[in-house]
């Protein structure tokens, strides 16, 4: 039986996230890139990179850049775009990568983590992130804030796209954030079904993963604007450490 990202990250993906811009991307890369210190033409790999906005921001900013994804439909997407010759797109999955390591920096953005049921999995990710990294290598994840999910929930929205309708619900469930989408196509009114699914980790049990993967962390932010981490107001958790 697959997973739910198998399915859900596919062609209808890019419908339901087409909001996310280059724009904003270029931003996030250069706090990014301030935070870890970079040298100029560093090594970095985008760890479920997705369509790939982040990896070609770095590529930009002049870094030799890996951007891996399992998903074929959305690396597709990435090397269509303007720039995408100067990254090396990879499909693979996050818990083995068929890489020999050796990079400046490691980034795994936007909540690309948490995706499995058994902790043991997730440890599988960030012993790679380890793998990855040369020692002294930095690395970037950025994680949502459970306690401000939990309070900032939208249950249930819709918007048009289109020639689809978007319905998505949410839900924090067993210890996870849940959301279902359902696309209906205005023209033949037949709806596509997609779940996604990922696990809740507080500060404290996501210190422990990743000091239990050989990795520190230096600082924790609360978002791509914040220099702390709080608790009740910050959207997000983003981990910034290195490999010792």
């Amino acid at each position: 039986m697959s997973e739910w990202y198998e399915k859900s990250f596919g062609e209808d993906y890019l419908i339901v996230y087409r909001h996310r811009d280059f724009g904003g991307a270029r931003r996030e890369v250069e706090r990014m890139t301030g935070w870890l210190g970079l040298p100029s033409k560093a090594k970095v790999l985008d760890l479920c990179c997705g369509m790939g906005r982040h990896s070609l921001a770095l590529a930009e900013a002049g870094y030799e850049v890996t951007g891996i994804d399992l998903s074929e439909a959305l690396l597709r997407e990435a090397r269509t775009q303007e720039g995408a010759e100067r990254v090396n797109w990879v499909r693979a999955d996050m818990r083995e990568l068929p890489l020999e390591g050796g990079f400046d920096a490691v980034v795994n953005l936007f909540t690309s983590f948490g995706y499995f049921e058994e902790d043991e999995e997730q440890l599988k990710v960030l012993r790679e992130i380890r793998r990855m990294l040369k020692p002294g290598g930095k690395f970037i994840i950025d994680f949502l804030n459970p306690s401000y999910a939990m309070t900032h929930l939208v249950p249930h929205s819709t918007r048009e796209d289109g020639d689809n309708l978007i319905d998505e619900k949410r839900r924090i469930e067993d210890g996870y954030v849940k959301k279902d989408i359902v696309l209906t196509s205005k023209s033949d009114g037949t709806p596509r079904q997609y779940h996604e699914r990922v696990k809740l980790y507080s500060l404290e049990k996501f210190r422990a993963l990743i000091a239990n993967a050989g990795l520190s962390i230096e600082s924790v932010h609360g978002s791509y604007d914040e220099e702390k981490y709080e608790a009740e107001t910050s959207p997000r958790m983003i981990f910034v450490g290195t490999r010792p």
